[in-house]
């Protein structure tokens, strides 16, 4: 099954969490790992966007679209390739069983009020509100490019690339762990954002799986000297660290191929890798991953300020764990298929 989305409006909330206080990741999965005042700490972040124009191949003047929210942990695979681990992923009520039957990622239905940002420029601030069994409230509003608790990953430019360049996502379902394979073109025009955590993160404590009272030193470190520091508070009531950073992007082009019947990996938990997994910036050393397939070669080179962008066709596998009648996906498909675009956003 084809499929072709637009992501509009996507906010990027990223923590640094040390990894004393996160399970074990699936394996063959391992946390990309990075030092920081003395402990190890592994990148998570939320997601909240709208997925518009999702067009099916076979019906191309039908489209529909929604906002949703996802969590992710950022990890290596065995092929050491940069990947993300899906914690959650939230989206209306109408969507969420649709791309649980066929993409089997953690998908649930809550309640989403996101703005437009890319349509309201001239605002101050725009705010987030995501319900399910309690809240998460953020406002967000244009800063200069800035960095608030964490390690650090290079430049500005190389910090949007590490946490957007992921070919490869990873979602634990039914026992097995399922891979998505994703592409998309360069990510241009990125607003740099100050955003805070108001009115309370229930929700958002209750998404990541961060053992409480394992935060990080509560004193920051100081500016680097080219980018000034985000300002404070950050996070919420405490249990969380600061945020490390945060953006948005108006707008990101995917097209992907979606496989009904692919095959599954049994999770098995194992021993943490000491070292394994262990990065120190910049993030990525200056060394780039070798793309897992020939389709990903296209992938995005940076963040550069030129106006436009082009769609460029991608693919995706996602691998659940037995073949499924016919009848019973053809009606999900098309509001399901998105869900798994989530790796790419």
């Amino acid at each position: 099954m084809k499929l072709r989305t637009v992501v509009r409006d996507c906010l990027f909330l990223n923590w640094a969490l040390p990894v004393e206080g996160l399970p074990e990741p699936p394996a063959p999965l391992r946390y990309q790992r990075h030092a920081w005042q003395g402990r190890d700490h592994v990148f998570a972040s939320a997601l909240l966007f709208h997925h518009d124009a999702v067009r099916w191949s076979a019906f191309p003047l039908l489209r529909v679209g929604y906002p949703q929210l996802n969590v992710r942990l950022y990890v290596l695979d065995d092929d050491g390739v940069p990947s993300v681990l899906f914690q959650r992923e939230l989206m209306p009520a109408w969507v969420a069983p649709g791309v649980r039957l066929v993409s089997h990622h953690p998908a649930a239905s809550a309640r989403l009020d996101f703005p437009r940002p890319s349509r309201e420029a001239g605002a101050g601030s725009w705010s987030w509100r995501a319900e399910r069994g309690g809240t998460l409230t953020v406002r967000a509003w244009v800063h200069s490019p800035a960095f608030g608790e964490g390690p650090r990953l290079g430049s500005w430019d190389e910090t949007v690339r590490y946490f957007q360049e992921r070919p490869r996502g990873y979602a634990v379902q039914g026992g097995a762990l399922h891979r998505v394979e994703a592409s998309h073109p360069p990510v241009e025009g990125v607003w740099p954002l100050a955003a805070e955590v108001v009115g309370g993160d229930s929700l958002l404590r209750r998404l990541l799986p961060f053992a409480p009272g394992l935060q990080s030193p509560p004193h920051p470190p100081p500016p680097h000297p080219s980018h000034p520091t985000l300002p404070a508070p950050q996070d919420g009531d405490g249990h969380l660290p600061a945020l490390h950073s945060s953006w948005l992007c108006p707008e990101m082009p995917f097209s992907f191929v979606f496989d009904l019947v692919p095959r599954v990996h049994p999770v098995v938990q194992r021993l943490p890798h000491p070292a394994a997994g262990r990065i120190s910036s910049p993030a990525l050393l200056g060394e780039s991953p070798q793309p897992a397939a020939p389709a990903l070669a296209q992938g995005a080179q940076g963040v550069q300020g030129a106006p436009g962008l082009q769609e460029v066709e991608g693919v995706q596998r996602v691998q659940p764990g037995r073949q499924m009648p016919a009848r019973r996906v053809q009606g999900a498909e098309l509001a399901a298929g998105a869900g798994v675009l989530a790796s790419a956003a």
